[in-house]
């Protein structure tokens, strides 16, 4: 790395800054405005008027007809744990799900755990651009289905899912609908008392908010039983004390996000395009995902015949971080990777799939700093060609 600039940062879909207003905002309520928002007295009502406002926040950048939708969580996957249970708890009659072969962890792990309990899960499988394939979705509806799980856009490709559709088409067949949308959320424009989603899952440091808070839209009129039980936070949808500090933060990056992102949008997905279009003038490379209909910071690029996570770690050593995918999905404690669920579904051959990786921009990525990127990856890449040529020379003399 040069001593003369700072580290770049592209893998902003593993975590975001936390933008330093958020942290601002949120600083009083560890030590001023420390009181328990359940409390009765004046330290209380203090923490619990900011818990209502970052409810009426994030019910803006949602679109959520009523604030009451808005039930906070520990993170996005504790909000997807608890859409899909609940699901299959109240949904009388019903007790199978419908998912997708490239649903996050958070889902696929929890859909593996209850189909070795017997329950019938159905996975739907998606295209080589990582589309999914609509014509099975529809037919794998039916009277036994709880729920559909279908994430809104892709962690490791960015493709988008019409999940609009999808849940329109999951109400016509009596089961409710839910999407992850922890990648979506202020990248995608949301409006959802226009839509027949029953629940959404997404997690604050996905947008510049802090880690560790996160948040489950429940339509108004969802029958919903609670994961974790105990005291009657969250109108007894959550229970435990609230944690006020990262509740506010989340409403103050839920306030920025909808401030910034339809200009964002359009100058972030500019960068991309330039980082993209650099990288694949070395040739031997190729876009993965849906290029037409994905997130504007998104993409993940393979390298034919080299191996991605050489590549990540010669542009770590160079201060520039990438990832070869979800950053939950580290095979040891070593940290090694293993291959991505997501592009095997994409029936990726070996060749390309372990090339693989990820670039995910934000709205602090500069264009310099994309500049910088293409020169790192473009002498990284032509120095791995060479040397494997120069192998192959060598076995073959």
């Amino acid at each position: 790395m040069s001593e003369n600039r700072a580290p770049i940062y592209l893998d902003n879909n593993a975590t975001t800054r936390t933008d330093p207003s958020v942290v601002q905002t949120m600083l009083p309520f560890f030590t001023e405005q420390f009181g328990n928002a359940s409390s009765a007295h004046a330290f209380g009502n203090e923490a619990a008027i900011a818990v209502r406002q970052a409810r009426r926040s994030l019910s803006g950048l949602l679109g959520s007809a009523y604030d009451h939708e808005i039930v906070f969580t520990s993170g996005g996957t504790e909000a997807n744990n608890a859409a899909i249970l609940s699901a299959l708890a109240t949904q009388e009659g019903r007790d199978e799900v419908v998912t997708t072969s490239v649903e996050h962890s958070a889902v696929l792990a929890l859909t593996e755990q209850l189909a070795a309990r017997g329950v019938k899960t159905r996975i739907i499988a998606v295209d080589a651009c990582g589309r999914l394939d609509i014509e099975a979705f529809r037919c794998a509806l039916g009277p036994r289905t709880a729920i559909a799980s279908v994430m809104w856009a892709n962690n490791e490709t960015g493709t988008i899912f019409p999940v609009k559709c999808l849940a329109g088409w999951t109400r016509e067949a009596g089961a409710l609908f839910h999407t992850d949308a922890v990648q979506a959320i202020g990248k995608v424009r949301l409006n959802l008392k226009d839509s027949t989603i029953d629940m959404l899952s997404l997690s604050a440091h996905k947008l510049h908010g802090p880690k560790g808070v996160g948040a489950l839209y429940l339509r108004k009129g969802t029958k919903f039983q609670p994961l974790i039980c105990g005291g009657s936070q969250e109108r007894g949808r959550r229970a435990g004390t609230e944690n006020t500090p990262g509740i506010v933060g989340l409403g103050k990056a839920a306030e920025l996000a909808a401030e910034r992102l339809e200009p964002e949008r359009i100058r972030i997905g500019a960068l991309r395009d330039r980082l993209e279009q650099g990288i694949l003038r070395n040739g031997e490379c190729v876009v993965l995902g849906d290029i037409r209909n994905r997130l504007a910071n998104t993409t993940n690029i393979a390298f034919d015949h080299l191996e991605g996570e050489a590549i990540a770690h010669r542009l770590n050593r160079a201060g520039i971080a990438v990832s070869l995918g979800s950053a939950c999905r580290s095979g040891s404690m070593s940290g090694s990777m293993q291959p991505s669920h997501v592009l095997r579904a994409m029936q990726v051959p070996a060749w390309r799939m372990h090339g693989a990786v990820r670039f995910s921009l934000s709205r602090e990525t500069s264009l310099a700093e994309v500049d910088e990127a293409v020169c790192a990856v473009s002498d990284i890449v032509t120095r791995m060609r060479a040397s494997s040529r120069a192998t192959v020379r060598e076995q073959t003399s």
